[in-house]
């Protein structure tokens, strides 16, 4: 009988043991998992990057090309050492270059580097709309204040569980926080420049094509297809069946957004201009992205459809509006960012159950205070250095003039010493 207690004893203990260790196990396993797969989404929104660069890019003059694709680069950069040295620790209370931070599901480093590139993705929103007419230097110091602290002291408010968050304001990925924030932040800075040389002409627009509206094209598909990890990888969470689902439909509704988005300002612009125009849709489609981006996670089906149309109607009046005020916007940010950030948010309350009042507030706040600290940061900046370049420079692009290079090379071959001799 002692012997079969014994025996017992040691196969409970054995069995428990087993248990406890399969237990670790799993938990390790989902610790990996959330952290590759979230550092995977990152990944996907650094493709807007790219998409961000193109874009803005083919809607400016060739004359600007590289300094658009200089801006971006200089932002990403920037973002990764400032968010990372005090940013990250305004927004989520850790310490200066992430001491003391540690995550509960996954890799502290991981949810660093998720929130950083949201950081740039706001910073990089305001590159377009004042391009071809800004100095560089100038622009570099807004990517830092931006980055380092504009951004991050907004995100506090809710996101790091500040005042925001305890009212019950929501914003799953962003609408406001990221989008609102610099749009708003982009009029701010149109606001301080001033329109490019010959945009107006007598108080009447004077259309400034962009150069390359393929590359335009390309820059969308990108940034439509960073998004998927921009909004799925919001839901931080990848390794139980309800998260799983919860990321899928996040996937479903954020392609229904833009895609609805973008078939409405297709087909508005042809009823207005006679012709489907290729730049509103594309804006059409940042447009429907940045409208399901607060509750891509409770607006379902059709009302995902909804939300993504009415926010292709909203940018593509949006566009039309500040053309008629004269503020020089060439790539749209304001419209496509900050007017369908706003709606994007209210829609959360009509069609996702939250708080229409509070989420009024927190997005009017967003927008508010964006606009305000960046419209001062360049007035500033425009006191301190100067933000504009010479008319001149302006004129011959800002490839030559900021960089000393330019974006495309038009000179003849025929000019070549070994072709002209051997014609001779």
């Amino acid at each position: 009988m002692r012997l079969t207690k014994v025996l017992w004893s040691l196969a409970i203990g054995s069995t428990s043991a087993s248990a406890l260790a399969q237990g670790e196990s799993i938990a390790d396993l989902a610790y990996a998992l959330d952290t590759i797969v979230l550092l995977m989404c990152a990944v996907l929104v650094i493709h807007m990057k790219p998409g961000f660069a193109l874009l803005e890019a083919g809607l400016h003059g060739s004359k600007n090309a590289v300094n658009i694709f200089m801006k971006n680069y200089a932002t990403f950069a920037i973002a990764g050492l400032a968010f990372w040295a005090i940013g990250f620790s305004i927004m989520y209370g850790s310490g200066p270059f992430l001491s003391g931070y540690a995550a509960d599901s996954f890799a502290g480093a991981a949810d660093f580097f998720f929130q950083m590139v949201f950081a740039a993705t706001a910073a990089t929103i305001v590159s377009g709309a004042i391009g071809g007419r800004m100095k560089f230097g100038a622009y570099l110091v807004f990517a830092l204040v931006m980055t380092a602290l504009i951004y991050p002291l907004l995100g506090s408010w809710h996101w790091g569980g500040g005042w925001l968050a305890q009212l019950g304001f929501y914003d799953f990925a962003g609408s406001s926080v990221v989008h609102a924030v610099g749009g708003f932040a982009a009029l701010g800075g149109i606001l301080a420049l001033g329109p490019r040389l010959g945009r107006y002409v007598n108080g009447k627009p004077v259309a400034m094509p962009g150069h390359n509206l393929p590359l335009a094209g390309v820059g969308v598909f990108l940034l439509w297809i960073g998004w998927f990890g921009f909004n799925g990888g919001s839901q931080l969470a990848f390794s139980s069946v309800s998260d799983a689902q919860a990321v899928a439909t996040v996937f479903l509704n954020t392609n229904l957004a833009a895609a609805a988005g973008a078939f409405a300002a297709l087909m508005l612009s042809w009823g207005i201009f006679k012709k489907p125009d290729f730049s509103m849709t594309l804006n059409g489609v940042i447009a429907g992205l940045v409208s399901i981006t607060a509750g891509p996670d409770v607006i379902n089906g059709i009302w995902a459809v909804l939300v993504g149309a009415i926010g292709g109607v909203i940018v593509t009046f949006s566009i039309l509006l500040l053309d008629r005020l004269q503020l020089d916007d060439p790539v749209g940010a304001v419209s496509a960012h900050g007017t369908a950030g706003i709606w994007g948010t209210l829609a959360v309350g009509i069609f996702g159950g939250a708080s229409i009042g509070v989420q009024l507030l927190g997005t009017l706040v967003y927008a508010g205070v964006a606009f305000v600290a960046t419209y001062v940061l360049f007035v500033t900046l425009k006191a301190v250095m100067g933000i504009r370049v010479h008319a001149r420079e302006e004129v011959a692009g800002l490839d030559l003039a900021e960089h000393g290079a330019e974006a495309y090379r038009n000179t003849d071959t025929l000019n070549d010493p070994v072709l002209v001799g051997a014609g001779d």
